[in-house]
């Protein structure tokens, strides 16, 4: 005899299947507020709450000594998806054992991958009122900023986890820069500026690592000695070289933590520092007089182009050639290599680079919410 097949939605109230067929007939939107799959959802999942707490307490009973377990009526929330927001009843029973897989006790929303979608946006740099407000474009569905508070405040725990894990005790080149962002101050409420300290490196096998990511009012080299103890403690041994821009007492600080690491001076901070000081009318020449400096076969070449460099152009621009003359220690560190460490060295362009990846997805963000945000 062949078998009926089987309604699966036989079960469900018929206006409700007959509003959602009509509007799907219709063309009009069966997501969303006044979408009618939202009920027609209630109450599959409210039947398959039910299907759950049966097979509960079926497997329960042989376990239990004395009185039986059973139901003990329902608890309501209201569950957010991607059908819209639904009050949902979920069945209780009275020794409190049972813990709902399909929606479980404190889940308040249901969609796809949906937490995940918040916690990419949120990754993006965008503050929970945009969130909030492409969520309820996306899904016709309003997330209280209270929820997305509780789904964003998760990342936290791995956050901090990444920030003190363990490192390798040995990095042969570090580059080490900031970026400036603007947060809104949770005290004051004002959007401040805040800076964002960034440390990369890359392993003896030649793979790159960003090592951590620390926030400051400002750039200074006292918090950038606290992290480079930081650094110290979470394993990291030796640096060979590292990488700096041209922050007064920056060199000092790496020295303290680690005293015989090798200290690299941007060269194209220390050009753009000397364009500001050259009248425009002379920037092509004196920039190409440096070139033949920085650009020598070694060492001594370029200390005697320095020299040359400083004949001519000291009357004009002292402070131009007293900034080379004074800075030429951590300027030509990278003489000491050879040519192909030498290109990696001279600049922090690496860590550069790294910054560019970090504002092409944050160029919109107007003020990151907190420091914990950025």
């Amino acid at each position: 005899m062949k078998k009926e097949k089987k309604d699966l939605l036989s079960g469900l109230d018929p206006e409700v299947r007959q509003q959602a067929l009509d509007q799907f007939m219709s063309g009009k939107a069966v997501f969303g507020k006044e979408g009618a799959l939202g009920p027609l959802l209630q109450q599959l999942l409210e039947a398959a709450l039910e299907g759950e707490l049966a097979a509960h307490l079926k497997e329960e009973q042989p376990y239990l000594e004395g009185e039986a377990n059973r139901r003990n009526g329902f608890s309501r929330k209201q569950l957010r998806t991607a059908a819209g927001t639904i009050e949902l009843s979920t069945p209780r029973d009275r020794l409190g054992s049972f813990e709902p897989d399909l929606v479980k006790k404190r889940q308040t929303i249901l969609a796809d991958n949906l937490e995940e979608k918040i916690l990419g946006l949120y990754g993006l740099g965008m503050s929970l009122r945009d969130i909030s407000r492409h969520i309820e474009e996306m899904y016709g569905t309003e997330i209280s900023h209270t929820v997305l508070s509780e789904i964003t405040d998760r990342v936290v725990p791995a956050v901090k986890a990444w920030q003190s894990r363990p490192l390798d005790p040995v990095y042969p080149i570090m580059w080490l820069d900031a970026m400036y962002y603007k947060v809104r101050d949770e005290e004051s409420g004002k959007v401040v500026t805040r800076c964002l300290y960034n440390i990369l490196g890359i392993l003896p096998s030649g793979h790159k690592e960003v090592l951590g990511c620390y926030v400051s009012g400002s750039e200074g080299a006292r918090f950038w000695l606290s992290v480079l103890t930081d650094l110290k403690s979470r394993g990291v041994e030796d640096v060979l070289i590292a990488c700096i821009d041209n922050l007064s007492g920056f060199d000092d600080a790496i020295r303290t933590v680690y005293p015989y690491c090798d200290v690299q001076s941007c060269i194209v901070h220390q050009l753009r520092n000397s364009a500001k000081y050259v009248a425009s009318k002379d920037q092509r020449a004196v920039l190409k007089e440096l070139k033949a400096v920085y650009g020598a076969v070694n060492r001594s070449v370029g200390e005697s182009a320095l020299e040359a460099f400083a004949g001519k152009w000291t009357k004009q621009y002292p402070l131009v050639v007293n900034s080379w003359q004074t800075n030429w220690d951590k300027l030509s560190t990278f003489f000491d290599y050879p040519e192909h460490v030498r290109r990696v060295i001279y600049t922090t362009n690496t860590i550069e680079g790294y910054h560019r990846q970090l504002r092409k997805v944050t160029k919109t963000k107007g003020a990151f919410v907190n420091d914990m945000a950025l």
